[in-house]
């Protein structure tokens, strides 16, 4: 038996010492070679430490731009996916815009160059223009109302109260339940608004007194006022890191200096944060734009590129649903622009 295992062990030995000596000879020296050919080429020459591109750019290779270039090498499958998933759909929705496209199975999404007649239909339409009114209006006012929200509750549970693991999960839930289908459920079932608001005669005097402009934004935002407290979840996660990351000694040391808890939080608190409100408008207007709703500007946008065909009633174009997103991002981007340049005037002025 030990002789049976000595022989065993000894053709392990032989066999090892075959495919390393067929690695050695015949393997590595085709390694060699492609090495060569893919660093030593008329575009691609290395020697020494130096990188030689085309014969006349020529580079040395050090530490940190090896380093650099292998960072490049890890999130290039990311920029690979951008470019090809995000960047290059975005410019052709663009080149869309300016087109009446239409598609069809023999040859595919056929196009014509009308200009800017997309752009202006869309603004000559009567039921697109109040639509867009009523996102901006509702924007400007329901941004400051979650910002503010969520900035006073980050507060409240970053003081040490019991069960604040409890209190983060009760505020990001809304966050889970609004991700998915059932927020439209909820939605249908008229869950998302506050009965008392509904039925009270607050709604009809706005709506007598009020142009249009101001009373359908208003409108909109006290129907739906928990749908609206319900994009709060994020921003309150944000403020509360924020929060927990302020030294605890400047306010020991502004309350000695008897400063009151009022003065400590426009002192000591907003500024610290103040960073993170930029990027909770961001997010709340990205995520608030992007929630398809019933008869709302993305549920239009949708029914021009899905309904119908081209001798539909339904029927407007790609071009036209293109140009419609376009205005569409152009209006997140004032918005976006309107708040935070509030934000770096207030921080010039200071």
């Amino acid at each position: 038996m030990k002789k049976f295992f000595a022989n065993v062990g000894h053709c392990f030995r032989k066999l090892k010492t075959a495919i390393a000596s067929f690695w050695l000879y015949r393997i590595d020296p085709i390694f060699g070679w492609i090495g060569k050919v893919l660093t030593h080429n008329f575009i691609l020459r290395i020697e020494n430490a130096r990188l030689t591109l085309f014969s006349f750019i020529r580079l040395k290779v050090t530490r940190k731009r090896r380093e650099s270039f292998y960072g490049l090498m890890f999130v290039m499958l990311w920029i690979l996916g951008y470019l090809v998933f995000t960047l290059y759909p975005m410019f052709y929705s663009l080149y869309l815009s300016f087109q009446e496209a239409y598609y069809s199975l023999q040859e595919g999404v056929k196009s014509t160059y009308i200009g800017f007649q997309n752009y202006l239909n869309i603004f000559r339409s009567e039921t697109l223009l109040p639509l867009f009114g009523t996102y901006l209006g509702k924007m400007l006012i329901s941004i400051p109302l979650i910002i503010v929200f969520s900035i006073l509750i980050a507060i409240l549970i970053n003081n040490p109260i019991k069960m604040k693991g409890f209190w983060r999960t009760v505020f990001f839930l809304p966050v889970v339940i609004a991700s998915g289908p059932v927020i439209r459920e909820l939605q249908a079932q008229d869950a998302t608004s506050l009965p008392s608001l509904q039925d009270s005669a607050l709604l009809s005097y706005i709506s007598e007194n009020l142009g249009a402009w101001l009373a359908n934004p208003l409108e909109a935002i006290l129907t739906s006022m928990l749908q609206i407290l319900w994009y709060a979840g994020i921003p309150i996660l944000v403020f509360l890191a924020g929060l927990q990351k302020v030294d605890k000694s400047i306010y020991e040391a502004a309350s000695i200096d008897g400063a009151s808890p009022w003065d400590r939080f426009w002192k000591i608190t907003l500024p610290s944060i103040m960073p993170l409100v930029s990027v909770n408008i961001i997010y709340t207007v990205v995520t608030m734009s992007l929630f398809v709703e019933p008869g709302g500007i993305l549920d239009i946008i949708r029914t021009h590129m899905l309904v119908g065909a081209p001798d539909s009633a339904f029927w407007f174009g790609y071009g036209y649903a293109a140009a419609i997103a376009w205005v569409y991002f152009l209006l997140m981007v004032i918005v976006i622009g309107i708040f935070v340049g509030v934000l770096s005037i207030r921080k010039k002025d200071r």
